[in-house]
């Protein structure tokens, strides 16, 4: 049984992994949001931008991403200004579980808004609307029911993800257990933390999955 230090200790980790898991979920949705128009504008400046940062995100790791926030920024400071900084862990994950999250989201993003017919914008243009209106009012309000799904899944992988923080000296879940486990030899921590995994990840899963068919009602 988990004494009383144990238990707070578990729980304090749990709300760092929700902390940043919802951090990251929302800063990404909201970014997200605004690269995916990048991605699929014509101007070419915003829409290499939008495909560098995606490239750059979605095919490095996470690990790496955290890495060079939290070690290689301060270091980088510290040779062009010859002056130290401390970069506080939780701030740097939340900075690069949202950017991470940004390039993964902006993709989900993008492929709802193209999946939409064409039609709806020249539809909204014909009513005198600006490109700004009709994505705003017509095209993305259609998105919605199509990116429920993904973006529930992107949220279960954040949450999982956020495992990586104990490199960096953070105290998230997994890391809490590991600890407990590694002082006591005791097997039975991991499991506590498999029961709390699945027990967010099913939340999330009702959560979105509820969301779906709410908004699946509106197109039939």
């Amino acid at each position: 049984m988990l004494n009383e230090t144990q238990l707070w200790a578990i729980f304090n980790g749990t709300v760092v992994t929700i902390e940043i898991a919802i951090v990251a979920i929302i800063f990404g949705a909201i970014f997200g949001v605004l690269v995916a128009l990048g991605r699929i504008s014509k101007n070419k400046l915003a829409n290499g931008l939008s495909w560098f940062y995606i490239w750059f995100f979605r095919g490095t790791p996470l690990l790496l991403q955290l890495f060079i926030i939290y070690y290689a920024i301060p270091i980088i400071y510290l040779d062009a200004t010859g002056m130290t900084f401390e970069i506080n862990p939780m701030i740097c994950a939340f900075v690069a579980f949202s950017l991470n999250s940004t390039a993964y989201l902006a993709e989900i993003i993008r492929a709802a808004i193209e999946s939409i017919d064409g039609g709806q914008m020249e539809a909204a243009k014909a009513l005198g609307m600006s490109y700004r209106q009709a994505m705003t009012k017509i095209v993305i309000p259609q998105t919605y029911k199509r990116l429920v799904a993904p973006v529930g899944n992107e949220f279960i992988l954040l949450l999982k993800d956020t495992s990586l923080v104990s490199t960096i000296a953070l105290f998230d879940l997994l890391r809490t257990v590991k600890t407990m486990a590694s002082a006591d030899g005791n097997w039975i921590y991991y499991v506590y933390a498999a029961a709390i995994y699945l027990f967010l990840t099913t939340i999330i899963q009702v959560v979105f999955d509820k969301m779906e068919v709410k908004l699946g009602v509106y197109e039939r």
